[in-house]
């Protein structure tokens, strides 16, 4: 399955019309979770994989906060058990399943639930992104991932366990925060490929560009296109978390929160940078293709020009007159001298056409030199 293909899929809802709403339905090519917990307090931490749910029962309410990580939707009972255990309300847990979502923030009685979209990288040159879910509660966090593995978060699960900064004495509200700000900075390595890519391709086009290279323009832009679909609304996302007062976001939360969503407008303004870029760069290869097809057809104008009196000269030697036949039937035929002075006169003409040309500066290409590159932001 293509890329394309895997993106469409993902795009479509798995719920037939008419569906009863809170209805919960596993995608058809989800994966087994697996499911990690972290607990932690200022302290101490504990970090395991659980096989049998019924430990998060235990675990609730012994740690400041508790992180339970869930890569892979493909088992329907797991969500459930996590709904009964936590208390996250079945419209919530539909969200979750269609991976359709965009960005977003709402809140559920006793939890917020945030919506955002991880980019991927898997393929060298393809951007995917997929669906990250979020139930923020008093002392827990629950995050849900499309797959195993592959995510930005070990940075955070580093911090966690070696306890530096705030990340051991806050609050579940800090996590959420530091896993949307690894998802916002985890856009940034795929922004700043596309920036070089751009600027090779636009070295490319004024040069001798290979074949292919509209496609890889277009290819680009589609990256920035599936980019600008994740981080658009998350800013929208991130405005709501700052201005709305929640009980769940403690307040020193919010000025982190503000940062991240600074971060984002600065994302934005990068993306659309690169975007107009990228348009620019489709309407110069279309130039360039143009300007060099006019400079085909002009050389090639140049030769049926410069043949055209060649031409004239040789019809006349071919026409079938006899010089015996009178004094003005072509006696030039019998001169020892005619063919070489016809062969020098149609080469001076040439030449002298050349010249003409050179002079009016229809003869040699024009180079088009590539603009000054403007500075990186």
């Amino acid at each position: 399955m293509s890329a394309r293909e895997r993106q469409r899929r993902r795009q479509r809802p798995f719920h037939a019309p008419g569906t009863s709403p809170g209805t919960l339905v596993v995608p058809a090519d989800a994966r087994p979770p697996r499911v990690r917990v972290i607990a932690y307090g200022p302290d101490r931490i504990e970090e395991r994989e659980i096989k049998d749910l019924a430990e998060l029962r235990a675990l609730r309410g012994q740690w400041p906060v508790l992180w339970v990580d869930v890569d892979g939707l493909g088992d329907l009972s797991v969500l459930e058990t996590l709904g009964s255990i936590f208390g996250l309300h079945r419209l919530a847990l539909e969200d979750v399943l269609n991976l359709h979502q965009r960005p977003k923030a709402e809140r559920f009685g006793e939890h917020l639930f945030v919506v955002a979209r991880m980019p991927l990288t898997d393929e060298p040159g393809r951007l995917e992104t997929e669906q990250l879910s979020l139930f923020l509660g008093k002392d827990f966090l629950i995050s849900f991932q499309e797959r195993p593995g592959g995510d930005c978060f070990d940075p955070v699960r580093t911090r966690l366990r070696a306890g530096k900064g705030r990340s051991r004495g806050a609050g579940p509200d800090y996590l959420a925060y530091a896993l949307l700000d690894g998802v916002v900075d985890a856009y940034y390595p795929v922004l700043e490929a596309c920036g070089d890519r751009l600027d090779g391709l636009e070295d490319e086009l004024f040069g001798r560009p290979a074949p292919g290279i509209a496609q890889r323009v277009h290819q680009v832009r589609r990256e920035l296109l599936a980019v600008r679909r994740a981080v658009w609304p998350l800013r929208e996302e991130l405005a709501t978390l700052v201005r709305e007062p929640d009980e769940l976001v403690a307040e020193e939360t919010r000025v982190y929160l503000r940062d991240c969503y600074d971060h984002v407008v600065q994302m934005i303004d990068l993306l659309e940078t690169y975007r107009d870029l990228g348009a620019g760069l489709m309407e110069i290869h279309l130039s360039l293709l143009s300007h060099r097809m006019n400079e085909i057809m002009k050389v090639l104008t140049i030769i049926a020009t410069i043949f055209i009196p060649l031409t004239f000269i040789v019809g006349v030697y071919g026409m079938n007159f006899d010089p015996d036949a009178g004094p003005f039937s072509m006696p030039e035929l019998r001169w020892p001298w005619g063919y070489p002075a016809v062969m020098l006169f149609m080469a001076a003409l040439a030449a002298g056409m050349l010249l003409y040309f050179k002079r009016r500066g229809w003869l040699w290409r024009e180079e088009i030199e590539p603009p000054p590159a403007p500075p990186r932001a």
